[in-house]
């Protein structure tokens, strides 16, 4: 197990358990929760894990702030659904998109860092920001080849889809293509992750975090900062771009609105704050807490308000109506009790 984390173990009892159901969870969704939304839910966390992981690598470990992630991950979300729209519903199509825009997002991240990172935090920030906005617009307005605001649906291949049938049932879930799909996504993210733990304990990810506490110190020292700031932005942004393939094959469509919207990047932001910067472990956490809190809080409050019906205020203030304040609420909270994040707490609690 330690080879497999490499050598990067949770350090905390209660986090060592927090992981392991998680995991256990996702591996086992479709047979623990079944149902069309709760495995939907468990593909979303699958996904946001190796995005949020990605963009830890730059923001936690190399000091990095970008606000062109989203940018990355559309760019491999419409590198699967161009190559499916014209090549067919093949896992052949599936593979040269993802590799495609995998190869597209680290290209434009590499000329993004050299014009770039040689300035300081907040200008590249800015950069990026602007960079992110002509890239959505431009998918926005080329309607013959994007699908414009309408979006790309596309058809993956016939062994992902609900129609094909590998068997009867399973423990009462049935067998078919929507099952392996689920998988697919489940083993892509897991591998993609351990990638990313991977990078952050080797050599490579130690230089990052000298370069993040001191990067004056690093160069003078004879590490080329530049260099491995671009290396690190090329790379997160090659798996961002891989996580949004993942998303385009789990939906079978994708669009300005679900790939590339500013909502995904706030998001993102928020789950790295959650679970812990530069922790790796702190996007696990951090992309199931927040994506189960968007897609459950709302009808949780919906029984909270039925259950107080009859007291003054409580029931509009706990109506369903209002579960985006007290998401906000929540945030708040975990940021204060949780300044280092979920993981950082109870690492310091060791």
């Amino acid at each position: 197990m330690k080879a497999v984390l490499s050598g990067d173990m949770p350090r905390s009892v209660p986090l060592t358990l927090i992981l392991g159901v998680i995991l256990v969870c996702l591996a086992l969704a479709p047979f623990l929760f079944p149902g069309v939304r709760t495995v939907d839910t468990a593909a979303r966390i699958c996904i946001f894990v190796v995005l949020v992981a990605s963009y830890d690598l730059l923001l936690g470990y190399g000091g990095i702030v970008s606000f062109a992630h989203t940018m990355f991950f559309g760019i491999g979300a419409y590198g699967v659904a161009l190559a499916s729209t014209h090549m067919g519903r093949g896992f052949d199509a599936l593979l040269v998109g993802s590799v495609a825009g995998a190869g597209v997002a680290a290209a434009l991240a590499l000329v993004i860092g050299l014009f770039s990172l040689r300035v300081r935090a907040i200008f590249f920030a800015m950069i990026t920001l602007a960079v992110a906005s002509a890239v959505a617009v431009l998918v926005s307005q080329l309607s013959g080849l994007t699908g414009g605001e309408d979006g790309l649906t596309f058809q993956t291949p016939r062994a992902l889809g609900p129609a094909f049938k590998f068997g009867d049932e399973l423990f009462g879930v049935k067998l078919n293509g929507k099952l392996l799909a689920y998988y697919l996504i489940f083993l892509g993210s897991l591998i993609l992750f351990l990638l990313m733990l991977r990078v952050v304990n080797s050599p490579f990810g130690r230089v990052l975090q000298a370069i993040r506490e001191n990067d004056f110190r690093a160069e003078a020292i004879g590490y080329r900062v530049v260099h491995y700031r671009v290396a690190a932005t090329c790379l997160s942004a090659a798996v961002a771009a891989l996580a949004g393939s993942l998303y385009a094959i789990w939906l079978r469509y994708v669009g300005p609105d679900t790939a590339l919207s500013m909502e995904i990047m706030i998001d993102i932001l928020l789950m790295v704050v959650i679970g812990g910067m530069g922790t790796m472990y702190g996007a696990v956490i951090g992309a199931t807490l927040l994506v189960i809190a968007q897609n459950y809080l709302q009808n949780l409050m919906g029984v909270a308000s039925g259950v107080v019906d009859g007291l003054p205020v409580l029931p509009e203030l706990l109506s369903a109506d209002r579960w985006l304040l007290w998401l906000g609420v929540l945030f708040i909270l975990s940021v204060y009790f949780f300044p280092t994040g979920v993981v950082g707490r109870l690492r310091a609690r060791k």
